[in-house]
């Protein structure tokens, strides 16, 4: 029995298993939760704009349920004070979904947002209302 070589590598060579045999790759729950963090952090970034800085309010927190090449996120976030709560909130569950679809492939089928504290543009100081 002989083995085919391929032109000029010596190595021999093997028919191309189709896509559907090759397997899948698996991605954790907890890994499919820090992107979704990070894309809310990227998301915070760009709707905070010069109103507060990003490093006053506390990094989001999110969770994951994974299951047949879909996803379910929760997220737990600060907002900015004074914000557009609906608008703000609509867009960064559209910019986490759509970051999470791409980095990972998968259908993302829920994104819950949990607005934890709203931080004032001036930062966490205490004020007396006057």
């Amino acid at each position: 029995m002989t083995a085919q070589r391929a032109v000029g590598t010596g190595a021999p060579t093997r028919a191309a298993v189709p896509p559907a045999e090759r397997g899948a790759t698996a991605i954790p729950e907890k890994v499919v939760a820090r992107i979704a963090a990070r894309a809310a952090k990227e998301a915070l970034a760009q709707n905070a704009g010069t109103l507060t800085s990003p490093a006053t309010m506390a990094a989001p927190r999110a969770s994951a349920s994974v299951g047949n090449d879909s996803a379910r996120l929760g997220l737990s976030v600060e907002f900015p004070y004074p914000t557009d709560l609906a608008r703000t909130s609509r867009e960064v569950q559209r910019y986490v979904g759509e970051r999470v679809a791409h980095l990972t492939g998968m259908r993302i089928t829920e994104v819950t947002l949990t607005i934890e504290r709203l931080v004032p543009a001036d930062g966490p100081e205490l004020r007396r209302v006057q």
